[in-house]
C-alpha cells in the first residue's frame, strides 16, 4: 500500500491518519499525434501525482492522491474520433461534489493537478471562492517549468511535441508508437497559420478547431523528444511542486490564508 495514494488505502488508515490536503489529477482522452496514445494525459496526471505525493509524504506531508478523472473538455477536437468530451459546465460539477466531499472529510487544501490543456479551471475557482470551507489552487503542471524550458528542449510544446513525448519515451515508452527504423511514427506538428494579423498577435482569441489547426492532432514537433529529457523535466516539477505540497499541509488555515499574516 502506497498511503499518499487513496485507490490503494484503506479504511483503516484514514482513521489513524487524516490529511490535510488532496491532490485531484485531471486528463484527457484525446488523439495525440499519430504517435502516443490517448490516454497521455491520464497517464502524465496520474505519474506526476504519485511521485510528486510521495516526495511529499517522505517530507511529512499529510497528503493524498485521489484518482485521476480520465476525462477533458475536448470540444476543439470534436472532429477527430474519439476524443471523449465532457462541457466546461460538466467538469465544473464533478469538481464541485468531489470538493464537497472532501470538506465532509475534513479536508479544506486541495490541488487540482491539470494536465490538460484543454480544461480551463480558473473559472471553477472563482465560482467555489467563498461557496466552500475548501481553499483550491490549481496547477496546470506544463505551466509549472516554464522559465526552465528552454534548457531542456528545443522546440515549443503545444499538445504531443517535444515535452509531452520526453514525458512518455521516460515513464511509458511501451506505448509510444515507432517506425521500424526506430523514429517516432509521427507527423512533425505543423500547425496552418491564422488568416488575421489580430488572432497572430494574440490581441483576438478563438478557440482552436483541431482539424482545421493540425494534420493529425499534434501542435509541436516531437521529434527531438528523449527519456532522458522527461526525466529532466520531471524531477523539477517533484522538486517544485512536492516543496509546495510540504509548505500547504504545515500551514494553519487562518483569516489570512494563504496570505501571509
Amino acid at each position: 500500500m502506497r498511503p499518499w495514494v487513496l485507490a490503494e488505502t484503506n479504511h483503516a488508515y484514514t482513521q489513524q491518519n487524516p490529511f490535510e490536503v488532496a491532490v485531484l489529477p485531471l486528463g484527457a482522452t484525446e488523439p495525440h499525434n499519430l504517435h502516443l496514445p490517448y490516454g497521455t494525459d491520464v497517464f502524465e496526471a496520474t505519474i506526476l501525482g504519485e511521485k510528486v505525493c510521495e516526495a511529499a509524504h517522505r517530507r511529512g506531508a499529510r497528503v493524498v492522491l485521489l484518482p485521476t478523472i480520465p476525462y477533458g473538455t475536448e470540444t476543439n477536437l470534436r472532429e477527430l474520433p474519439l476524443a471523449m468530451n465532457l462541457d466546461p459546465s460538466t467538469l465544473t460539477s464533478v469538481i464541485r461534489d468531489l470538493v464537497e466531499s472532501l470538506v465532509g472529510s475534513g479536508v479544506r487544501k486541495i490541488l487540482l493537478l491539470n494536465s490538460h490543456g484543454g480544461n480551463d479551471f480558473k473559472p471553477v475557482l472563482r465560482e467555489l471562492y467563498g461557496r466552500t470551507e475548501a481553499h483550491l489552487f490549481l496547477c496546470n503542471w506544463y505551466q509549472a517549468v516554464g522559465d526552465i524550458y528552454d534548457t531542456i528542449f528545443e522546440a515549443p510544446e503545444d499538445h504531443a511535441g517535444e515535452m509531452e513525448t520526453s514525458f512518455a519515451l521516460a515513464y511509458f515508452p511501451q506505448l509510444v508508437a515507432r517506425n521500424e527504423d526506430g523514429s517516432l511514427a509521427a507527423d512533425e506538428g505543423r500547425t496552418a497559420e491564422l488568416r488575421f494579423e489580430a488572432l497572430r498577435n494574440g490581441w483576438v482569441s478563438i478557440t482552436r478547431p483541431w482539424h482545421l489547426l493540425t494534420t493529425n492532432g499534434g501542435s509541436g514537433n516531437p521529434h527531438a523528444a528523449s527519456a532522458e529529457k522527461g526525466e529532466q523535466l520531471m524531477k523539477a516539477l517533484v522538486e517544485r511542486l512536492s516543496t509546495f505540497l510540504v509548505e500547504l499541509s504545515a500551514s494553519p488555515i487562518d483569516e489570512r490564508f494563504p496570505f501571509e499574516p
